[in-house]
Order: C-alpha cells, then sequence, then structure tokens
C-alpha cells in the first residue's frame, strides 16, 4: 500500500464536486436541457411570430405613436392609431423593434382591416427581427446538442476506463485492488 485511497472513479467526481465543476453526466444533462429550451423558444415563439408579422404586410397602413415602451420585442409595446375614426390602442408582437423608442415616438404601422388590434410596425412585417431570433436560439440548441453529444461520448469512455482492472483514473490513482 501506497497510501493513498483506492477510490477510482468516484475520487474524480469528488474533486470535480469540490472545486464547482459539474460532472460529466450533469454537464450531458444541462446541455440536453438548454438545447431543449432553444429549440422550443425558436420553433414554438419566434418562428410562428415572424410568420405572424409577413402576414401583414398587406394589410392596412397609418400613421401611429408609441403609446407604451418597453420590451417590444418580449411584445410589451402599444401603438396608438386612428381606424375606421376611431382610436385605437394596441400591442405589438413579440419580434417587434424599436424598443428603444421613447413614448411618443412616430411610426408607421400595419394593421387587419377587420381586426385593428393586430398590429405591426411596417420595418417589422419582413419578420427580420424575429426570424434571426428564430435562427440564433436554433444555432444555440444545436450548440449545446452538440456539446451533449461530446459529454455523452465522454460519460461512455469514463465507463469503460473504470471498468478496466489496473487501469489508471484521471486523477492519476489506479482502479484496481493493488
Amino acid at each position: 500500500m501506497d497510501g493513498t485511497t483506492n477510490a477510482g472513479a468516484s475520487s474524480s467526481h469528488q474533486q470535480n464536486a469540490a472545486v464547482g465543476g459539474l460532472g460529466p453526466r450533469a454537464a450531458l444533462l444541462t446541455s440536453l436541457v438548454l438545447a431543449l429550451l432553444l429549440s422550443a423558444l425558436s420553433v414554438m415563439v419566434m418562428l410562428p411570430a415572424a410568420q405572424h408579422l409577413r402576414s401583414l404586410r398587406d394589410g392596412e397602413r397609418a400613421d401611429a405613436i408609441l403609446h407604451t415602451s418597453g420590451a417590444c420585442m418580449a411584445g410589451r409595446c402599444q401603438v396608438e392609431f386612428e381606424a375606421d375614426g376611431r382610436t385605437v390602442v394596441a400591442d405589438l408582437p413579440v419580434g417587434s423593434g424599436g424598443g428603444k423608442s421613447s413614448v411618443g415616438t412616430r411610426l408607421t404601422i400595419r394593421y387587419e382591416a377587420d381586426d385593428p388590434q393586430v398590429v405591426a410596425r411596417e420595418e417589422d412585417v419582413g419578420g427580420g427581427g424575429a426570424a434571426v431570433l428564430a435562427v440564433v436560439s436554433g444555432a444555440g440548441a444545436l450548440l449545446f446538442l452538440m456539446m451533449s453529444v461530446v459529454a455523452a461520448i465522454f460519460v461512455v469512455r469514463q465507463r469503460r476506463a473504470d471498468s478496466i482492472p489496473g487501469r489508471s483514473s484521471p486523477d492519476g490513482q489506479r482502479n484496481g485492488g493493488d
């Protein structure tokens, strides 16, 4: 005996936990969850938002003012405009630009003739901002998916290395009975 404990793979996991690092299984799970969340954001939120914005290309055109400013990309801005002789205050949809504009800023919007509550800034009806966010979140999902594959390969290799008696573990200790 050389005075070192023979803990094998559990020693390396304890060492990772002691220095605050994630173990390979936790990294795998975290990467998979992040990939899932980013792909859901892309597919279930941003792509439909881009399609909705594009659907207003042929809508009625009107001059409006920014009624409530905020996080327009998240759908938290409102515009005020005249439609069919009445004043309408409507929410800008998710994926809208103009978040840095202040209340009272003049802008041109497009709205559905039969429902003036459905509006978009004229600059956004191409779907550009929402489409860019869909692509970026989709690319992020692919990145985390690739990280998951790498972590899975590491976990499999670690298991194989730990199951071979007499083989050294990454922390330099022997994994067999001495």
